[in-house]
């Protein structure tokens, strides 16, 4: 590139009546000239009281980019010498030794772009063409999601108010290991009620959700390489965190007493076992008593740790809500994690986990090593919010109301389809499935939903075998407001009428 004069081509691009200060400008196009090779190594760049007058610029703005220039290494000053552009090119020969032949992979929107397959590893590669998240979390029919507009924010409000006004130094500094203590305490006292948990305050480690703490129970308690039973189907993004953790994952079927493993999986123990049972996501279906126990002495006998995934139990409708796994293991095998964004809101991003109690040191150095925890002041808004009754009067309104979203949408499906498409797992949660014929491709009816404006999940994205055992749409109810879930039901029946229950064709 042709070496430039300075002066006439900084003149000719500094825009005086530009927002940006002439110095940022003068830096920029100086930066930019130096780095395309404008500038090449060894100019000698004009004093600064020349280029000064040459810009109609005070000489002090020039002194002050020379000076940054200097300070970041564009340029080199001598005294009585003069100011000289650096040598910032990159060493050629060692750029071209380490260099790897680009080849195309797919973009973003499935064009090929020229990048190496190295950006990634094997593993992120997996995990970003598996992801399972949406680009919209709010609206019919999300599943997993809360109604965020009937949270009590006026009371949370107060009682953050209350509490900011104290400015406690003691909350605005990292998490010490597990959390808050009045907030574990507080929830060891109401999962001990709500949930039939047996814990003590000191074996809740707070997180940031069940992400969280399925990550750091698999960080701490295995090795790249090991195995581990997760349900087919299972939850998508559970699965992303064990496979990004190079977990070997072995899909074990449920049926309906829950996880029903075949004698090959027992005749190969994994070191873990994640499971949902009392509310198996996304079917819906409760592991029985005696496939509980099986589990449990299963893992007593060949030391597998069983991670249960607590959810949302909390909403049950018609019963009262199930009691833990976790309350049944006496021999320490079972590491219990929940949320609190799904009885609240999402957004709050605080779950908690309970730990065996030899592993109780581990787990909190670890949380603290690994993640460096905050948010005690939201932590100590939560404890005043579950002490003074909020939390529980909130969830039992919210479950009624839920409970009223279900039957409405479950009328809707009833009134347009009859028994033609069976509903599943809406005895609990947030969410139910409609199943679909064998020959439907539900990520099809999906997308095509997605396009009608209404959202929902295809079941075939939750199994990790393809095809998968079953088809199905995932039906989150919560967010829908009472007199939407008609009219969004309609919008999604004439998607799948056109995609899904049409007899395909046999080829002649």
């Amino acid at each position: 590139m042709d070496t430039i004069i300075l002066s006439d081509w900084l003149a000719a691009r500094l825009d005086r009546a530009a927002a940006e200060p002439i110095y940022r400008q003068t830096l920029r196009l100086m930066q930019q000239a130096i780095l395309a090779g404008q500038l090449p190594p060894g100019t000698k760049l004009p004093s600064s009281r020349t280029l000064a007058e040459d810009l109609g610029i005070a000489r002090n703005t020039v002194l002050h980019v020379y000076d940054q220039l200097t300070a970041e290494g564009y340029v080199l000053s001598t005294t009585g010498s003069g100011t000289y552009v650096a040598d910032t090119q990159p060493d050629t020969a060692a750029v071209n030794a380490r260099r790897k032949p680009a080849v195309a992979v797919a973009g973003a929107q499935g064009k090929a772009t020229r990048r190496d397959l190295n950006d990634l590893s094997n593993r992120g590669r997996r995990l970003i063409g598996q992801a399972g998240v949406s680009a919209k979390q709010w609206g019919a029919f999300m599943p997993g999601v809360p109604d965020v507009a009937e949270f009590p924010a006026r009371t949370w409000s107060r009682l953050q108010a209350r509490l900011w006004k104290e400015a406690n130094p003691d909350l605005l500094t990292y998490a010490p290991g597990g959390g808050y203590r009045p907030l574990r305490r507080a929830l060891s006292d109401y999962l001990r009620v709500a949930r039939s948990v047996n814990c003590t305050p000191d074996q809740i480690i707070i997180t940031t959700g069940i992400h969280q703490s399925i990550d750091l129970a698999v960080r701490l308690l295995t090795d790249v390489g090991d195995r581990a039973w997760v349900e087919e189907p299972c939850y998508w993004g559970a699965r992303s965190v064990l496979q990004s953790s190079g977990i070997t994952l072995v899909p074990v079927p449920v049926d309906d007493e829950g996880l029903n493993p075949r004698e090959e999986d027992l005749q190969k123990p994994p070191r873990l076992a994640l499971v949902t049972p009392s509310h198996q996501y996304p079917l819906g279906m409760v592991m029985s008593l005696a496939r509980r126990r099986t589990l449990l002495e299963y893992a007593r006998q060949h030391n597998v740790w069983i991670i249960e995934d607590d959810y949302d139990s909390e909403f049950r409708y018609g019963s009262r809500p199930l009691a833990s796994l976790q309350g049944l293991d006496d021999a320490g095998q079972v590491i219990y994690v929940g949320s609190l964004g799904k009885m609240l809101f999402p957004g709050l991003r605080m779950g908690y986990m309970i730990a065996p109690e030899h592993l109780v040191d581990t787990f909190r150095t670890g949380v603290a090593e690994l993640y460096r925890e905050g948010q005690l002041m939201q932590q100590a808004v939560m404890t005043d919010f579950i002490m003074d009754g909020h939390l529980t009067s909130h969830v039992r309104r919210m479950r009624a109301l839920y409970g009223e979203r279900r039957q409405i949408l479950i009328d809707a499906i009833t009134a347009r389809f009859g028994n033609e498409l069976p509903v599943m797992g809406d005895e609990a949660g947030l969410h139910l499935v409609l199943g679909l014929p064998d020959h439907a491709d539900d990520r099809a009816v999906t997308a095509a939903a997605f396009e009608a404006g209404v959202i929902v999940r295809p079941l075939a994205s939750y199994y990790s075998n393809d095809p998968p055992a079953r088809r199905g749409l995932l039906l989150g109810y919560a967010c829908v407001p009472n007199d939407r879930i008609g009219p969004a039901f309609d919008t999604l029946a004439r998607v799948i009428e056109q995609t899904a229950l049409r007899t395909p064709t046999r080829a002649a």
